[in-house]
């Protein structure tokens, strides 16, 4: 039996064959590291790394290629982020929605380095009301961080109003892109943002372990590397480079998997992510208005499909989701995945903690004729009721 894949928030798959093609040919064909030499497969490798900048550059539209940061994956962006930017005293607004990629430095940074937290509780949609970020603005507020939309309910937080309110005090705004970004088109420069944390390989469509940042220009000045080593540039100087994107991006990076990420960029942009978006949409609909009419199902996050990416989460009255999960797998051979999703706070927002939900999460490739076999197979465990 064919498996289903219905993972799509923890990481896409499959990937579109031209990623697996590109890291192909730089394994077999180049395998030289980017700017350690002259000679012509490290200066191909470094024309993959400059290629998949531009190609970022394009689609957040950044500042300008040297703005895009690779950093391991989008936790060490936003770690880095954090704790390059974060002084003691500062005071930092998030939201109860946040990844524990967000929560978990900010407390960290909170109890180590005294800085200041408030987290504004959404509602039980996981909705985000602007008005709460600004009545929690201090004389002492440094920085918002914000998801941008929900990996628990699927929620897009209303990051332009906040944009707004930002500006107008003049305070940093960092946005976690990790499920918008691929799926929403993104404008750096009008959402005037500051710091934009992207991962690789979710709707992007790259392979794990390849992710990174869009900084401003005035960020750029700011944010301190806290990585130091190896940049093919400046060899002669025993500091580290002042100039970007070698100040932060120190080591030989992951050109095989930005050499994958570069190929995927290409198909997004031949595909166009309005297009995806409405495609993964369509099965999240169907999804949606099926599971509505059964009394045992229920229902989290927004009922306006505007305001959610392709992430629905559930439970079953009398049904633990990791039980689900398993029959789902083993019976049927649906992926999916039950618990917490890596956010506590989001889970005790809806009021799910600690068992969490049943997440399914919709990707470009998964079809329709998928999303009504995983609903007639969920009904049946349900009435069978083991």
């Amino acid at each position: 039996m064919k498996y289903i894949y219905f993972d799509n928030a923890a990481t896409s798959y499959p990937k579109p064959i031209m990623v697996l093609n590109a890291m192909q040919e730089y394994f077999l064909n180049i395998g030289a590291s980017p700017g350690r030499g002259g000679y012509k497969n490290s200066i191909n490798a470094g024309r993959i790394i400059f290629e998949a900048r531009s190609k970022l550059k394009k689609l957040f539209n950044a500042p300008k290629e040297e703005n895009i940061i690779f950093t391991l994956n989008i936790t060490h962006a936003i770690n880095f982020s954090l704790n390059s930017l974060l002084k003691p005293g500062d005071h930092v607004i998030t939201s109860s929605m946040e990844h524990n990629s967000v929560i978990r430095p900010l407390r960290f940074l909170e109890k180590n380095r005294n800085i200041e937290l408030s987290i504004i509780n959404c509602s039980k949609e996981g909705i985000l009301d602007p008005g709460e970020i600004r009545k929690a603005i201090k004389r002492n507020t440094k920085l918002i961080v914000l998801t941008h939309a929900s990996n628990v309910t699927g929620t897009i937080m209303p990051v332009e109003e906040i944009s707004k309110i930002k500006q107008e005090y003049e305070i940093f705004l960092l946005l976690d892109t990790a499920q918008t970004a691929g799926f929403l088109d993104i404008d750096f420069k009008k959402l005037n943002l500051d710091i934009l944390a992207f991962t690789g390989h979710k709707s992007l469509l790259g392979p794990q372990g390849t992710g990174g940042l869009v900084i401003s220009d005035p960020m750029a000045e700011i944010l301190i590397p806290f990585i130091h080593g190896g940049t093919g540039s400046k060899s002669e100087n025993e500091f580290q480079p002042d100039f970007l994107p070698d100040k932060f991006e120190a080591g030989t990076p992951n050109t095989i998997g930005i050499a994958g990420l570069s190929a995927a960029l290409d198909f997004l942009e031949k595909e166009n992510i309005k297009k995806i978006r409405a495609h993964e949409l369509r099965l999240t609909e169907r999804f949606i208005e099926t599971i509505k009419e059964i009394p045992e199902i229920t229902l989290y996050g927004t009922g306006n499909k505007d305001r959610r990416v392709s992430t629905v989460s559930i439970t079953v009255k009398d049904f633990d989701p990791s039980f689900l999960a398993y029959k789902l797998d083993n019976i049927y051979n649906i992926m999916v995945r039950p618990g917490l999703h890596c956010a506590p706070l989001a889970h005790k927002t809806i009021g799910t903690f600690p068992h969490g939900t049943l997440r399914f999460s919709f990707g470009y490739f998964n079809t329709m004729e998928e999303v009504e076999f995983a609903l007639k197979a969920l009904i049946k465990i349900i009435k069978e009721g083991e």
